[in-house]
């Protein structure tokens, strides 16, 4: 975390949770994309994209050094992100159950 000599004007628990609002009134993956093009630095966004690229394959059971050859994520970073699935608040996990059902009705819809 960085260290501020000065105060914010809005404490960090209210600047978060205006966050998740913004993020939560995206509508469309287009929209998601903009505003993370917007908001994330390059190298954040890849940082971002490698841990939720490994998340599907801890789900599985897949071994650490299985994913990082499918993947080429560190296996520091797979280390990290498995911690997080087992020991975190339940975002990854809630996550990936909801990107699961959308895919399977979107699925079905074009079926």
């Amino acid at each position: 975390m960085k260290r501020r000599s000065l105060d914010p004007e809005t404490p960090d628990e209210s600047a978060k949770a205006s966050l998740c609002r913004a993020l939560l009134s995206l509508k469309t993956p287009e929209e998601m994309d903009a505003f993370l093009n917007d908001l994330c630095t390059p190298a954040e966004l890849e940082v971002l994209i490698d841990r939720w690229r490994v998340v599907p394959y801890l789900l599985e059971g897949v071994s650490y050094r299985e994913i990082h050859e499918r993947t080429a994520v560190s296996i520091t970073t797979i280390g990290r992100v498995a911690r997080y699935l087992n020991q975190g608040n339940g975002g990854y996990l809630a996550a990936a159950a909801r990107a699961s059902r959308n895919r399977a009705t979107a699925k079905r819809a074009k079926a």
